[in-house]
């Protein structure tokens, strides 16, 4: 289905139905540990509040990320073909989309996939105004599943997958290396993809990104349990759990989850879902990488990093991906 933006662009939207909402949360409250997918944090309000977090102090990956595309970029414009067609991985806001379009020499088309729809349309319509030679097909679509892409009206020189955020992180490595796989035959034997990942650092920072002073990740992370309830008629009680993030340094990850304050039952997709005091609801994972651990699990994938680039302070790297 497609449907125009203010601007008449048109939307290719394959956004999960309340049906396949409640279908995911079911599947999750019912297993042992209980998880719910961190890809449902992303409606409207939850878009705008991670906005927010990446606006806060603790929170480096985004502004770190931004100072590495910025610096890296003429390099990566020499190692990327000219005449690509982008696909962005969760394109968010926009904001290192446009510093990747002006660096790359001639981009014909840019796709992103985003779960979002407010925060597809509002991007897409920015980049519009300022990229006016470049096709804009935006999707709005779960990119974790295959998504077909719209083909370019014009000759394309090859496909760059842009996933930036360290949200490749944010899945098991099972799941990391099937997206990777994914990513690899959406990119084509030619292609390419860059890849922002958030380097393994000091823990102590590491967990103040994840539980920012003014409470903002806490209130995205609750925004989820909001969102069932809009959506599929859950009753989640918001003041019933609380957010923790922790980090694993055994797993080289943050373990985000929301916690039972007290007994409690919770109906969601129908079904009644019984709550102890302190029992959890895994909602994220963030893991951090090292070179070696990233290079094992691309090679998994099929894929090999052929440019790597860091920030001064070995924070946070972007890394070159191509077909082995």
């Amino acid at each position: 289905m497609t449907r125009p933006t203010a601007t008449g662009l048109s939307i290719t939207d394959l956004r999960p139905a309340p049906a396949d909402i409640a279908g995911d949360a079911v599947s999750g409250l019912s297993a042992s540990p209980r998880w719910l997918p961190s890809k449902y944090f992303y409606d409207a309000h939850g878009s705008q509040l991670f906005e927010q977090i990446t606006r806060q102090p603790e929170y480096y990956p985004t502004r770190v990320e931004l100072a590495l595309l910025d610096a890296a970029m003429p390099q990566i414009a020499d190692a990327v073909a000219p005449h690509a067609h982008v696909v962005e991985y969760g394109s968010g806001s926009g904001r290192k989309t446009r510093l990747l379009l002006e660096g790359l020499e001639t981009p014909v088309a840019y796709t992103p996939i985003e779960i979002s729809r407010t925060a597809l349309r509002a991007s897409v319509e920015r980049l519009a105004e300022e990229f006016p030679q470049v096709e804009l097909l935006p999707v709005c679509a779960d990119f974790t599943r295959p998504v077909p892409l719209p083909e370019p009206s014009r000759e394309t020189g090859h496909t760059l997958v842009f996933f930036p955020g360290s949200t490749l992180g944010n899945f098991t490595d099972a799941d990391a290396v099937e997206l990777l796989r994914s990513m690899r035959e959406t990119m084509g034997p030619r292609g390419q993809a860059l890849v922002g990942i958030d380097l393994d650092k000091d823990p102590a920072l590491i967990e103040a990104a994840y539980n920012d002073a003014a409470g903002v990740t806490a209130a995205f992370t609750l925004n989820l349990l909001a969102r069932l309830n809009r959506e599929i008629g859950s009753d989640f009680d918001l003041d019933g759990f609380h957010h923790r993030a922790r980090y694993s340094r055994e797993r080289r990850r943050i373990e985000t989850f929301l916690v039972s304050k007290r007994a409690q039952d919770v109906v969601a997709g129908g079904r009644r879902f019984h709550f102890e005091p302190g029992e959890t609801i895994q909602v994220e994972y963030s893991h951090k990488y090292t070179d070696a651990s990233f290079d094992a699990l691309v090679a998994d994938a099929g894929l090999q990093v052929v440019r790597r680039w860091n920030d001064p302070r070995d924070w946070f790297g972007l890394r070159l991906l191509e077909p082995a």
